[in-house]
């Protein structure tokens, strides 16, 4: 998606940076926020699934879209980890009032990260992107539970969920090339330990073939007097 920083006005954009920084600095409850600098109009945050509810244990990483229309028209919100929930389509679209018609400019993003925190406890059927799954919380919750809980398991859990990795968990800055103590490679006391086990190997080697030869030699005997032995009959 391309990005609107250009077509948003200089105080807007002031203030959408002011407000994504004051969340990195203090973010909601359960909620991780990673903005971009390169593209202040697309905030991903990592939302941890509240206890009680299907996704419990699970991380969903979800990314909030500026539109060059903002504040007057409120942001999109897309799940990018894969979620079974009546208000989030197929493709991770949000169906939320918030982000349609209950939409103020006052709100702000905090408000809007809370509201779609607080759908994976109450989700609404009424509104359902995915039908399916609207209608088994209506019809059949114990199924809807079990699927919910399933993918949760698949797509938000046990790192696998591709929560937004922390600064410093990204790659780590190059050695310094001219600083022979930090160049990368094998270490002094490990090429001579490669050369042993090379010639160790060597040797295994050797070995194993001259195991084998002499069993060959002991099978070659067996039939030959196994052969003498039938001419005698």
């Amino acid at each position: 998606m391309n990005s609107n920083v250009e077509n948003l006005p200089p105080h807007v954009l002031r203030l959408v940076y002011k407000e994504v920084s004051a969340l990195a600095a203090d973010p909601p409850e359960g909620i991780k926020i990673y903005p971009s600098e390169e593209d202040i109009t697309e905030l991903h945050t990592a939302i941890e699934g509240p206890e009680g509810t299907p996704f419990a244990g699970g991380v969903f990483r979800m990314r909030l879209v500026l539109g060059k229309d903002f504040p007057a028209v409120p942001p999109k919100g897309y799940f990018l980890t894969k979620i079974f929930h009546p208000n989030v389509g197929h493709k991770g679209e949000i169906c939320v009032n918030v982000l349609k018609r209950d939409w103020k400019a006052e709100l702000g993003l905090r408000h809007v990260l809370l509201t779609i925190k607080c759908l994976l406890i109450h989700p609404n059927p009424e509104s359902a992107l995915n039908e399916e799954a609207g209608r088994l919380l209506l019809e059949d919750y114990a199924e809807y539970e079990s699927r919910a809980r399933l993918l949760t398991e698949i797509h938000a859990m046990g790192g696998t969920s591709g929560a937004p990795q922390d600064p410093n968990d990204g790659p780590q800055p190059k050695k310094h090339a001219g600083d022979p103590t930090k160049r990368a490679g094998p270490s002094a006391a490990a090429v001579p330990a490669a050369l042993g086990n090379g010639a160790n190997g060597a040797s295994t080697t050797s070995s194993n073939s001259n195991s084998s030869s002499s069993s060959n030699n002991v099978a070659g005997k067996k039939k030959a007097d196994k052969k003498r032995a039938l001419r005698r009959l």
